[in-house]
């Protein structure tokens, strides 16, 4: 005669209750997840954007600060005078500086602020300021 095993109620394995609750955690974190990535890449996108921003600005600023004083593209007002350089490969971005002398005892010295500006997801820009020693 066989003896009799007795398994207890925790040995008997897994419910249909379980499983269906394991199902609905796990496809909740998924959407959870599946809901983050459009807003990773919009986020990627917007830093790339920024950082090209910058970089313009700043080739901006390394450009002109190898002039003389008395260049033309020195001169007080804003360069070029209408929208601003197309850059890009599409004209995202759109850049232009402004040069203005300082009064005295700074009279040694032109302020250079570049601004560049591109439309992403609504209207953005970026500062750089520099001064140039006559």
């Amino acid at each position: 005669m066989r003896p009799s095993v007795h398994t207890s109620r925790s040995e008997r394995g897994i419910t249909l209750v379980e499983v269906m609750i394991a199902i609905l955690v796990m496809t909740t974190g998924i959407l959870a997840l599946g809901r983050l990535i459009p807003s990773a890449v919009r986020g990627s996108q917007s830093d790339r954007m920024l950082t090209q921003a910058n970089a313009y600005s700043q080739q901006k600023i390394e450009d002109l600060q190898t002039l003389v004083w008395s260049d033309p593209l020195l001169l007080d007002g804003r360069h070029p005078a209408s929208s601003g350089e197309a850059l890009g490969s599409h004209g995202q971005w759109q850049r232009y500086y402004d040069v203005a002398s300082m009064a005295a005892p700074l009279d040694n010295l032109k302020k250079i602020t570049v601004t560049v500006e591109w439309n992403w997801m609504g209207p953005h820009n970026v500062t750089a300021t520099s001064y140039i020693r006559r």
